[in-house]
């Protein structure tokens, strides 16, 4: 049986969840997967925790790296009730992947 003494958290992009999961599991980890979404572009993101080995983090980490992009997108501000012209796109980074990473001091299948 695996020791796992290491939870991480990872906030994903929807956009990079399908190639991010299958690199994951090529390295034989278990993850949990929960839909959220996000706060200032309200887009859909996906949680994940995974339980690995203090061994492992590295390889998770470079793999996160490679498979969730940032990536610029402009956004508009609406001039509601105002005969102002639009003002030009913003540009926003979104995307990546922010990671926590937590120790475990206990970890057991019942």
């Amino acid at each position: 049986m695996k020791t796992i003494n290491r939870l991480i958290t990872v906030i994903i992009q929807e956009r990079d969840l399908e190639k991010s999961l299958n690199a994951l599991h090529g390295l034989g980890l278990k993850i949990t997967k929960l839909s959220s979404s996000g706060g200032f572009l309200g887009r859909k993101n996906y949680t994940l925790l995974i339980g690995l080995e203090d061994s492992q983090i590295d390889q998770v980490f470079e793999v996160l790296a490679h498979t969730c992009e940032k990536r610029i997108e402009y956004i508009t501000m609406p001039m509601e009730g105002t005969t102002i012209p639009m003002p030009p796109p913003i540009p926003v980074t979104i995307g990546g992947a922010t990671i926590f990473s937590y120790p475990i001091e206990r970890y057991e299948e019942i």
